[in-house]
């Protein structure tokens, strides 16, 4: 008896396990219906890809904005897009092969990589819009201590554009600890919700909200760098 149960339970799971993963990939397909942001990984280049539920010969609809073949030249053999197995997106040629594949690494984040080119990301634009805007909120004066107290630079966080966009000017205060002025970060840029201080060597110090002023560095260490508002 407890055979033929396992042996109808197992039926029971082959039955229903395609039926199952059509309804998941069914309900990603219909979640990804709207406005999305094609980037790279410091969204320095970006892209408004606009997925449609109506069927293309491959795929799926999309449209492209103006100038994405600019920006990032590869979109312009995307023709279409289609969710493959559970939780893969596609953006797809007309033939229906990929031209990049995306996977969810964060709710509404998708990631996917280029050979020779690097990370890309898929974020929902109105996320993706509301974390530029909130950089706005980060403008001013920082101090940079230890979370036993200790004060080791002030520094400033400006709105002033550098060479790559995205990315902005931060500039020290005097009397810095010599850790800090050895890193010296030269700019500054929120990623993927991370705030990050890069150095003219392309170091990077990241930091993660704790609150709205105070960025703790990451990876945690016994006596962390935190970033305050001063």
């Amino acid at each position: 008896m407890r055979v033929v149960a396992a042996m109808a339970w197992m039926l029971a799971v082959a039955a229903t396990g395609p039926a199952a993963r059509a309804q998941d990939s069914r309900s990603l397909a219909n979640d990804m219906i709207g406005q999305w942001e094609l980037s790279t990984a410091g969204r320095d280049k970006t892209c408004v890809v606009t997925l449609k539920g109506d069927a293309a010969a491959q795929g799926m609809k999309l449209e492209l904005d103006k100038g994405c073949g600019d920006a990032l030249p590869f979109t312009r053999a995307i023709a279409a897009w289609s969710v493959k197995g559970l939780d893969i997106v596609r953006l797809q040629d007309a033939k229906g092969q990929p031209v990049i594949d995306v996977t969810e690494v964060e709710s509404g984040i998708f990631e996917g990589r280029r050979e020779g080119e690097g990370i890309y990301l898929l974020q929902n634009l109105a996320a993706a819009r509301a974390l530029s805007k909130s950089t706005d909120q980060l403008i001013g004066d920082w101090a940079l201590m230890r979370e036993s107290g200790k004060t080791l630079c002030g520094l400033t966080l400006t709105n002033t554009e550098t060479a790559t966009p995205e990315n902005f000017a931060v500039y020290l205060k005097p009397r810095c600890d010599p850790a800090v002025t050895a890193f010296a970060p030269t700019l500054w840029r929120i990623e993927r919700g991370e705030l990050l201080l890069q150095s003219a060597k392309g170091d990077i110090w990241r930091f993660e909200a704790d609150d709205n002023a105070q960025w703790r560095r990451v990876p945690d260490s016994a006596d962390p760098l935190i970033l305050m508002r001063q």
